[in-house]
């Protein structure tokens, strides 16, 4: 849909609007607002449908940021608390182009440890949207030891 306002000086401006969709908030949500938070800047938002199939062929650094241990998705290498990873640098690769993908329980601690390694310029830095809790929802089990 294509709108013009009339500015006060009689000029027209054209604002382009795509299609939105609700997305259970008040209001609408339109798809370029929602890919920004789903890509912040420095790092990438993965569903368990993407990491399901990203783990056979794994080519990426896995850790589990939670805190504290509440269980484990198969093929992590690596548990650094998500407030301590700028600490725990050792325990990461030390190539900043590594891949890495981080998650916890529900996403919120895994995202901000992606934000805080952003800042630390590691550039390929992905986490798991819903964490865990996303992924034994999506039908996957966990490893608990």
């Amino acid at each position: 849909m294509t709108v013009f306002l009339l500015a006060p000086t009689t000029v027209a401006t054209q604002i382009t609007l795509g299609p939105s969709h609700l997305d259970g908030t008040v209001g609408f949500r339109y798809p370029a607002a929602v890919a920004a938070e789903q890509n912040s800047p420095g790092f990438q938002t993965i569903t368990s449908e993407q990491l399901s199939q990203m783990l056979p062929r794994k080519d990426f650094f896995f850790v589990n940021v939670h805190i504290p241990y509440e269980g484990q998705i198969k093929g992590t290498d690596a548990f650094i608390p998500y407030d301590k990873i700028d600490r725990n640098l050792d325990k990461l690769p030390a190539d900043k182009n590594a891949k890495i993908v981080l998650y916890c329980r529900s996403g919120r601690m895994s995202e901000i440890a992606a934000k805080q390694l952003s800042k630390l310029g590691y550039l390929h830095v992905s986490h798991l949207s819903g964490g865990m809790i996303a992924w034994q929802a999506s039908g996957h089990a966990l490893v608990e030891h």
